[in-house]
């Protein structure tokens, strides 16, 4: 809150953005004191004041993706851009100046975009890499080394509303809109304080989530896996007839059957699963439940 209010009335001064600017903040239903935190800012905000602050509640958590969703939403009402950023202060806040400039030239998206992953560890380094790299082949349009962290116009905002599918993945989402956008680069800091509530769980299901959501590519490649084994199994078959009609090697050992069968079994099993993903995820749709509610608003009393 103090980082970024300080930083907001500098761009203030700047003139680069609205004296009536102000900060949202979206608890997700959180456990722990976070809403308590954030009322106590709210009804006495620490120094710099010139800023707006406005905490939203929601009645349940609903997912990172949801959360930030339900700020833009609100916000989209009250501005003329919003940018998205984590409360853990990783995304360099010295760049907000370059997304204003950038919406000044036009841009109705700016996308923050990481130079380099040298505060990742080695294993979640290459496996965003490797993430990237497999969305870019199932043929969705994404920014590479771009997560959330990102200026969106208020028309932007209103058009991504329009979007009403309840898994949400919006690095895949916001491309989509297809406006005027831009770039900014940035290097991303070390955590401030506190611990990542996104452990590799979560990260892997997220992953998913963006492939199934905006790929069919695992049903298609389930369709290929069939056709390969169908023929494979067509040649064994055919080998196994050759070897009863024409040889005295008829007697079939305990590897060579329960090896393939095994396997295959496996392969069906796999891709029953994936069938089953894109299924629920039908039905999870259909239903067309509300994506969140907003439980509690808290807003300040701006001094001029």
């Amino acid at each position: 809150y103090t980082a970024l209010s300080t930083k907001l009335n500098t761009m203030i001064d700047k003139d680069l953005i609205s004296p009536k600017s102000a900060l949202v903040f979206v608890d997700d239903g959180s456990k722990d004191n976070t809403w308590n935190v954030l009322d106590s800012l709210i009804k006495c905000p620490p120094p710099p004041r010139a800023v707006l602050g406005i905490a939203l509640r929601l009645s349940a958590n609903k997912g990172h993706q949801n959360a930030l969703l339900a700020g833009l939403e609100y916000a989209s009402k009250r501005c003329d851009c919003a940018i998205s950023i984590d409360c853990d202060l990783q995304d360099d806040i010295n760049v907000l100046d370059s997304f204003i400039q950038k919406f000044r030239d036009g841009a109705q998206i700016v996308y923050g975009v990481r130079k380099r992953r040298r505060s990742d560890s080695v294993f979640k380094k290459y496996s965003a890499l490797g993430f990237y790299k497999l969305m870019h082949l199932m043929g969705v349009k994404i920014i590479y080394n771009h997560a959330d962290y990102r200026l969106l116009s208020r028309h932007a905002i209103e058009s991504l509303m329009e979007f009403k599918e309840v898994n949400l993945f919006l690095r895949g989402i916001v491309p989509l809109l297809g406006y005027k956008s831009d770039v900014v680069y940035y290097d991303r800091l070390s955590r401030e304080l506190g611990k990542s509530k996104y452990p590799l769980r979560k990260m892997l299901s997220f992953a998913w989530n963006g492939i199934t959501s905006f790929s069919i590519m695992p049903l298609r490649l389930v369709s290929a896996l069939g056709f390969v084994f169908f023929m494979l199994s067509l040649g064994i078959g055919g080998y196994a007839l050759y070897i009863k009609l024409f040889t005295d090697n008829a007697l079939w050992g305990w590897a060579s059957t329960l090896i393939p069968l095994s396997f295959f079994s496996g392969i069906q099993l796999l891709s029953l699963g994936i069938i089953g993903e894109y299924i629920g995820k039908i039905y999870s749709e259909s239903k067309h439940r509300p994506r969140y509610f907003i439980q509690e608003i808290r807003e300040s009393k701006k001094e001029m």
